[in-house]
């Protein structure tokens, strides 16, 4: 047991030095969303997906390409719009004839076949739609004609949101939206970052993006973090935050009054993995209740509802996430 705890320190100091270097690479191409950054290469780390809820122009896409460039990923883009259909996403069989008559079908991939996907906008497309992809995700393989077509290790997607425009959108359903393992709000720059941005990509040159990892490599990473040890206390918060959010099991009496539906525990599972990513993010063997109090909001709150409040008495999610991890730590 010493040898395999020796074994796994060894791993995270190296792998620590890696992360490093990927996250500055990133940092060539997004400027000041260290956080966003953080959280989606945690997000990955952990072997999930990630939804990115912010308004355009605030480099999303931009992001994706440079986090797919700097962990040696193929990256593909998919703009969704109200006419994209399912084979649009998965790919789709063709008929060939040969030379001497004979036909047969084809089948010709499509963009989801990649490892890392960005889905911009991933609610202007139908449900039908949304639903292809959001199957992909879970089971890591497609069914067209009755074939099965495993998608590649590993498999990652960013999906884009836009908060302020809604209208001819489909907003994904509370099932769906549990597929994704992070929610990352990403907010406007400060004034020294948008100066930065400013002067540093309206210029002649830009700094490129370099390959710091390896597919190979992310998958050993990700392997590595499911081995990391979680303390007791850490569990026992986790445990107690993911349980204190349902009304069912709750004593909390603004949860019990508030909230409509709490998480499943596929939130706990979330929010244990992404603690140990973010741990090995910031150079450390374990997580601790800082991680659980960093990642609970994108965790949680898109797993949980509020009732409707005629009083207006009912309090942020976010706020109602930020209180019930204090209590629970």
């Amino acid at each position: 047991m010493a040898t395999d705890n020796q074994a796994i320190v060894a791993q995270a100091e190296a792998a620590g030095e890696t992360l490093e270097q990927v996250k500055n690479e990133i940092g060539k191409a997004v400027f000041g969303q260290d956080r966003v950054v953080e959280l989606a290469l945690a997000a990955i780390l952990a072997g999930g997906h990630a939804l990115l809820i912010g308004a355009p122009g605030l480099a999303k896409t931009r992001l994706v390409e440079a986090i797919g460039t700097a962990l040696g990923l193929d990256n593909a883009r998919i703009q969704f719009t109200p006419d994209l259909m399912p084979g649009d996403i998965l790919g789709s069989e063709v008929l060939d004839e040969g030379a001497d008559g004979t036909r047969a079908f084809r089948f010709i991939k499509g963009p989801v076949f990649t490892s890392l996907l960005m889905a911009d906008e991933i609610n202007r497309a139908s449900p039908r739609t949304q639903s292809a992809l959001l199957q992909a995700m879970q089971e890591k393989h497609v069914t067209v004609a009755g074939v099965r077509y495993d998608l590649q290790a590993p498999f990652h997607v960013l999906a884009t949101q836009n908060p302020i425009e809604q209208e001819g959108t489909y907003p994904l359903p509370e099932a769906q939206l549990d597929r994704f393992l992070l929610k990352i709000d990403v907010t406007y720059p400060d004034l020294d970052t948008e100066r930065r941005i400013l002067i540093e990509t309206t210029g002649a040159e830009e700094q490129p993006v370099e390959t710091a990892l390896s597919a190979e490599a992310l998958i050993a990473l990700q392997a590595l973090i499911r081995q990391m040890p979680v303390g007791e206390k850490v569990l026992t918060t986790i445990l107690d935050l993911v349980r204190g959010s349902r009304p069912e099991q709750t004593s909390d009496e603004r949860v019990r009054r508030f909230v409509d539906w709490g998480p499943s525990p596929r939130a706990g599972q979330a929010l244990m993995l992404a603690c140990r990513a973010r741990a090995l993010l910031r150079g450390r063997f374990a997580p601790s209740l800082e991680d659980v109090e960093a990642l609970a909001e994108p965790c949680l709150a898109h797993r949980m509802g509020l009732r409707y409040d005629p009083s207006g008495e009912a309090p942020g999610l976010a706020d109602l996430i930020d209180d019930l991890v204090r209590k629970a730590a």
